[in-house]
């Protein structure tokens, strides 16, 4: 088991990506990885003794007769429910690996009931819900922040969401069908720019952590938490246009077909399960967009934290790096 720990000689360092994650191509297979929907079902024990396990092998030790394939199995056990931050375990509902899952069946639902101002409310309520739990657990966890002000973040994004949902729902009643499909998108996105900067407000008010290439800590930017979320929100985006953009599409063709009439009532589940289609490739793809271990060039920094460094290590440090967060 996981507990019975001896010391062993590591073979490669647990910690060291399996995938080049400077290549798109390298971060796609690692989200794939990290992102796989059934992690979702392992039992709490079993994430229990893969983080054991993976502290462990940083500790130099591993369990006599463990396979590399064993230990990678529980890196990525780890990486899927542990905060890359803390360490400590992130609620299931707002862990990547939970996108597919919960974003199928909201998306599907968004997408499906779209007709009614009701209908809309109670969605885009239920989508900002989720996004609240998503972005609080991917935030970047040297950066705490308020029940007030995660409050004020979710009911500020909620109302923009609405906002934006409600107004073109009753701007397109007279307008083409498929425009009226693609409200929910807009909501989304529109939310998405509101929700995320301000959960994770207290990382532009003071800055995230920067360190040198070998995670020597470096001071804290603000600019550095700007790029990170700024990115982090064109990632959100991207990773809900293709089904909410070309779902509308495929199924305003559908239902013009005489069977597709005839069976309504599995219209929500179809759009549901193309919804988790989409969902599946973007997850990843959208994270993989770009690296989790952000840079920024020395010369881009605030002025005195750049001053700073350059009176400690001269230019010896071009660049900083931190996590931007997912």
């Amino acid at each position: 088991t996981y507990a019975k720990m001896a010391t062993g000689t590591l073979s490669f360092n647990i910690d060291s990506p399996r995938w080049d994650q400077s290549t798109f191509v390298g971060r796609l297979k690692h989200f794939l990885n990290i992102t796989d929907p059934r992690t979702v079902l392992v039992p709490e024990e079993e994430l229990d003794q893969a983080k054991a396990l993976v502290e462990s092998c940083r500790a130099g030790l591993v369990p006599p007769g463990s396979s590399q394939e064993q230990l990678l199995y529980a890196k990525k056990l780890y990486d899927s429910a542990f905060h890359p931050d803390s360490g400590e375990k992130m609620n299931l509902i707002g862990r990547m690996s939970f996108q597919v899952p919960g974003g199928m069946a909201i998306t599907g639902c968004m997408l499906q009931f779209y007709r009614t101002v009701p209908a809309v409310v109670f969605w885009q309520w239920v989508n900002q819900s989720f996004n609240a739990f998503v972005n609080y657990t991917n935030r970047n966890a040297a950066s705490p922040i308020s029940l007030r002000q995660i409050g004020v973040a979710y009911v500020t994004a909620t109302s923009a969401a609405l906002a934006t949902a409600v107004g073109l729902n009753l701007y397109t009643k007279r307008a083409p069908p498929l425009l009226a499909r693609w409200v929910p998108f807009a909501a989304v996105a529109a939310a998405n720019c509101v929700n995320i900067p301000m959960m994770r407000q207290q990382e532009i008010i003071n800055g995230i952590t920067v360190t040198d290439e070998n995670n020597n800590e470096l001071g804290h930017s603000r600019r550095a938490a700007v790029k990170g979320i700024a990115q982090v929100v064109l990632s959100r985006i991207t990773m809900a246009a293709p089904g909410m953009i070309i779902l509308p599409i495929i199924m305003e063709r559908l239902e013009k077909f005489t069977f597709m009439q005839r069976i309504r009532v599995l219209h929500a589940p179809l759009q549901v399960l193309l919804c988790g289609g989409f969902l599946l490739f973007m997850v990843p793809a959208a994270c993989a967009l770009f690296p989790q271990r952000c840079s920024l060039a020395l010369a881009d920094l605030e002025v005195e934290l750049r001053d700073s460094i350059m009176a400690k290590h001269g230019d010896q440090v071009p660049y900083v790096y931190f996590n931007k967060g997912l």
